[in-house]
């Protein structure tokens, strides 16, 4: 029965780069608020500096403003992994004939994302690779309808040789082609 079945884990956004950023922009916004209220306070907060002496027009409102947006990303960033988003599944399935993509989203009516194919309406294997500023390698579920169902997750892009050895065993399990996008 295994051998009918396979299922590729997906990981979310739980990942090393977003509890990074996250401490990152924690530690840094909660510095940068904090010297922000010690030039209006004229009250030194920060023990490591004299912030007091910040003018706090335009320097300390500035440090404020600088402080509240990196908070806020990081509490954005924070919740982004405590809901695991991005995190689910793929699954292809010889026996029921179907391939089941299920994701996680953010919390509300459509948190979770659960997408069928039967086996019959894909047509081939994607691979796209592009270069340059913002490079992407991802796979893909090609569908007789034109449409192209990305099967890799967001993350740092992966090797060329990974990424064409798992389009092989994907291709090779599922009977189906390649197609370079």
């Amino acid at each position: 029965m295994q051998k009918e079945i396979r299922r590729d884990q997906i990981v979310g956004s739980r990942r090393f780069s977003n509890y990074f950023w996250s401490i990152f922009l924690g530690l840094g916004g909660f510095g940068f608020f904090l010297a922000g209220l010690s030039s209006y306070f004229k009250i030194n907060f920060l023990p490591f500096t004299n912030a007091k002496e910040l003018v706090f027009i335009p320097q300390g409102i500035v440090m404020m403003f600088y402080g509240t947006l990196s908070l806020s990303i990081c509490i954005y960033i924070t919740l982004t992994i405590f809901w695991d988003i991005g995190s689910g599944y793929n699954e292809y399935n010889k026996i029921e004939n179907l391939v089941k993509i299920v994701r996680k989203g953010f919390p509300g009516k459509n948190r979770e994302i659960f997408l069928t194919y039967p086996l019959t309406n894909v047509q081939a294997i994607g691979i796209k690779i592009s270069e340059g500023l913002n490079p992407t390698r991802t796979l893909y579920l090609c569908l007789k309808d034109e449409r192209r169902i990305p099967l890799t997750p967001v993350q740092q892009p992966i090797s060329i040789s990974i990424l064409e050895t798992q389009a092989a065993d994907l291709a090779q399990f599922l009977d189906l082609n390649l197609e370079n996008l």
